[in-house]
């Protein structure tokens, strides 16, 4: 996705203009739209947000309260993108419009609450801290936090591969919760040869901040990002959610590497032992439609002997999209139902994830499941010795 146009605002409506003329209107992205699917009404559909966005640009169409909740209700999936036979640029398109929105409506108080600290990763992994530990005693806004993890306990190279270095990207929420992720990649890494690094200085990717319009924030976390992961090794994304986000901000600077098709090019140097176990598979639509590492992420399974994967079927986005679990948990929580439903009906016991948010929302909506990053699962099933 290209960055965000600076200058004027009017600059802005001419790309977001430019943008929008991309779109020939052929209908073929609605089936592909979970809130299209939810609603079905046309305002709720890519089509019909590019019409709507591209009125708003061009001054056609007054600003009204309806027309923006209809912008504000698309998820950002990208399922659309992915689809489309005449390319448009959707999640460019989509931040664009938000950039406009928020220049001239603001961000309400919550939205920049979230924004400040996830550019501050440090301050909420101690807070998140606190959270798991008064977990009994509070609101239950977010599952409780995993325990903290020591990302090289224990962790020792395999000498019989080839020695290489890469460092992980932690990100802010997915510091705390994804630390077990973290700890995976890392032993992961060390079966295939590969020295993981940390760079304590790096920070939020800045999605969360892009989706809600705040272009100047995003760039802001970019160049601190640049900086923490100077030494050039390639970098490690284990969130689908964050990896286009970093891979943009380092480019030129570091490889940006999906987890999944990182290790599976390191494959011949991992060993798995039998899971003897029904594990079902979640593909977020980051990994299906943005990072598309899911062909890695499966070949990887498939390496675990007597393993039974059930792949879940595609039944739209989770909801989850960011803060939109917390801004429309109504609306959320409709578009989870049928993928809970699904894992019902597979008869497995654990769902394996790749994108935190996901997993978040999936443990919110109460079903009895375990839900884990496929890292950890991988992690969990190493054979003692490595293969050399």
């Amino acid at each position: 996705m290209p960055p965000a146009v600076p200058g004027h605002p009017g600059d802005r409506s001419d790309a977001l203009i430019a943008l929008a003329d991309q779109c020939v209107q052929c209908g073929l992205c609605l089936p592909h739209c979970p809130t299209y699917r939810l609603d079905r009404a046309e305002t709720e559909s890519p089509r019909g947000r590019i019409a709507l966005a591209r009125a708003l640009a061009d001054g056609s169409l007054p600003v009204d309260p309806l027309t923006d909740a209809h912008l504000d209700r698309c998820l950002g999936c990208r399922r659309c993108e992915a689809v489309c036979p005449a390319g448009v640029q959707y999640g460019a398109l989509l931040e664009r419009t938000r950039q406009m929105q928020r220049q001239r409506r603001g961000a309400a108080l919550r939205q920049r609450a979230l924004e400040w600290l996830c550019a501050r990763p440090a301050l909420l992994y101690r807070l998140l801290g606190g959270y798991r530990a008064l977990y009994p005693l509070l609101p239950k806004i977010l599952p409780r936090p995993p325990a903290r993890s020591t990302l090289h306990a224990a962790i020792v190279p395999n000498t019989d591969a080839p020695t290489r270095t890469a460092a992980i990207f932690t990100g802010c929420v997915a510091r705390r919760y994804d630390a077990p992720a973290h700890a995976a990649l890392a032993r992961l890494c060390a079966a295939a040869g590969v020295i993981a690094t940390t760079p304590s200085a790096q920070t939020c990717c800045g999605t969360l901040h892009a989706h809600a319009g705040n272009a100047a924030q995003g760039q802001r976390l970019a160049a601190r990002n640049r900086a923490a992961f100077a030494s050039g090794v390639p970098v490690l994304s284990s969130a689908t959610g964050c990896h286009e986000a970093i891979a943009h901000a380092l480019e030129g600077h570091a490889p940006v590497r999906d987890a999944a098709q990182f290790l599976l090019e390191h494959a011949q140097h991992l060993r798995f032992r039998p899971a003897g176990a029904r594990v079902a598979l979640h593909l977020p639509c980051t990994q299906r439609a943005v990072v598309q590492s899911d062909r890695a992420l499966r070949a990887l399974l498939a390496r675990i002997p007597d393993l039974e994967l059930v792949e879940l079927p595609d039944t739209g986005c989770c909801g989850a999209a960011g803060t939109h679990m917390l801004d429309q948990p109504a609306r959320a929580a409709s578009l989870r139902q049928p993928l809970l439903d699904a894992f019902v009906a597979s008869g497995a016991t654990v769902l394996l994830s790749a994108n935190v948010g996901c997993r978040l929302h999936l443990l919110a909506g109460g079903a009895k499941m375990v839900v884990h990053h496929p890292l950890e699962f991988l992690a969990e099933h190493l054979a003692d010795s490595p293969t050399p």
